[in-house]
């Protein structure tokens, strides 16, 4: 996944970084380096302490990706926060930086994640490179949050195991149907 949030990194940097006159032309690629970085390691860094509520809503695009969304605050106060720190940025700028960048990386993402026709590119894999493989939590998102998504499959108002099971014994799709409906596909 790291992959493919570099590929949006450069193709959303143009404006954000190339063009910005405080970082100077010999930076350009560390400071879009260090951003990737710095957004992917947010996202990990999200799921590792649990907060799957916000990554659920942005995710399935229940929520809009902007600066008002969490998890894009989040983030940018660590590129911020990291770009300042590695590159003498000002706090004006750093944050410049990350407003111009997080928007459209996190919409890129989602969008490609969510398209069947992207190769490389699903929300399975998006789920597992921001868990780091640990799906442990996963589950409790799901018990959680599933009842938002359609995951009810029983009707007895809470997503379970057996929910898990029946969604994915059903011909809609198995597992990445259960993923589907989790994350709004």
């Amino acid at each position: 996944m790291f992959e493919q949030l570099t590929q949006l990194v450069q193709q959303y940097g143009n404006e954000a970084v190339v063009k910005n006159t405080a970082i100077p032309n010999e930076q350009n690629q560390a400071v879009l380096d260090e951003a990737g970085s710095s957004i992917f390691s947010g996202l990990k860094d999200m799921a590792a302490s649990g907060n799957f509520g916000d990554l659920a809503g942005m995710l399935s695009g229940k929520t809009p990706i902007d600066m008002n969304n969490p998890v894009v605050a989040a983030l940018s106060e660590k590129v911020t926060g990291n770009l300042g720190s590695k590159f003498g940025l000002s706090n004006e700028d750093a944050g410049g930086v990350a407003s111009g960048l997080i928007p459209q990386i996190l919409s890129g993402l989602v969008n490609k994640a969510q398209d069947p026709n992207q190769p490389g590119f699903n929300i399975n894999e998006l789920i597992e490179g921001i868990s780091g493989g640990n799906s442990s939590g996963l589950m409790e998102a799901v018990s959680k949050y599933g009842g938002q998504f359609g995951l009810d499959q029983d009707g007895d108002g809470q997503v379970g195991m057996s929910d898990a099971i029946a969604a994915v014994t059903k011909k809609s799709g198995g597992i990445g149907g259960l993923f589907g409906k989790l994350f709004g596909k």
